[in-house]
């Protein structure tokens, strides 16, 4: 997997940057961002609003393979800061 795209936000909302990644297959997935957490920096699903008015994942990873992007996305967010 790698980052296609990192778009940094400027100011002082929960949402410090959206990206888009892609597979080895070449795949590219739409809509990540990286929230500012209590407990630190964290990436979110691309998600949607149901009917009901909830959110819901679009996009759902294995806790290993989510973890790997989630290492892969902070560091680059922390290289283009």
């Amino acid at each position: 997997m790698k980052i296609v795209r990192m778009n940094p936000l400027n100011g002082n909302g929960k949402i410090a940057a959206f990206f888009d990644v892609q597979t080895n297959d070449e795949i590219l997935i739409k809509g990540f961002r990286i929230i500012k957490g209590t407990s630190g920096l964290f990436i979110a699903t691309p998600n949607e609003k149901g009917k009901d008015g909830k959110y819901y994942d679009t996009v759902i990873f294995p806790k290993e393979l989510k973890s790997d992007l989630e290492q892969i996305a902070l560091d680059e967010y922390n290289k283009i800061r």
